[in-house]
């Protein structure tokens, strides 16, 4: 009985981990376009005082590094929806290609809904492509976490088991 609580638990609080990334997703994304610019121009700098240190000879335009730096901010966030959505689906019950599809979709469909709301930010504006990244950032995620699980579940194999397949 208390270990049909604890995983009831641990679901709830999985679903909790989702929405409250997808909230701080919507956050980020209500800043008007001023505000979201000087959060990645801060990032940016950073990044490259990092590549000037690392490879001092290395010229890069700062727009360069700021349109990296923004994109790679979509493709992690979405990594980690996906993450938290198929941990968060699995928790509840979920196995196998389904529970990957439903990560995925939950993903796709908070990419989709998060660009038409930048639509209606001032000084933002959605895109097409930023939803295939999210996408792509999504399903680089379910494929680590799927293979992640796959690693940890063979290694708790008894050694005797192994041997048997």
């Amino acid at each position: 009985m208390q270990f049909q609580i604890h995983k009831k638990v641990i679901a709830v609080v999985s679903w909790v981990l989702v929405v409250g990334w997808m909230a701080l997703i919507f956050f980020l994304s209500s800043q008007q376009g001023e505000q979201s610019a000087d959060l990645s121009g801060g990032i940016t700098e950073w990044v490259n005082e990092v590549v000037e240190q690392v490879m001092p000879a290395a010229e890069f335009k700062m727009e360069e590094i700021s349109f990296f730096v923004r994109k790679n901010a979509h493709f992690l966030a979405y990594m980690l929806l996906a993450i938290l959505s198929f941990n968060a689906v699995r928790r509840s019950g979920g196995r196998g290609w389904r529970s990957m599809g439903a990560a995925f979709i939950i993903s796709l469909l908070y990419a989709i809904s998060d660009e038409v709301h930048q639509l209606f930010v001032p000084g933002r504006s959605g895109q097409v492509s930023d939803v295939l990244l999210d996408s792509i950032g999504a399903l680089v995620g379910i494929v680590l976490y799927a293979g992640i699980s796959h690693l940890l579940v063979e290694k708790r194999k008894p050694k005797n088991e192994e041997q048997a397949s």
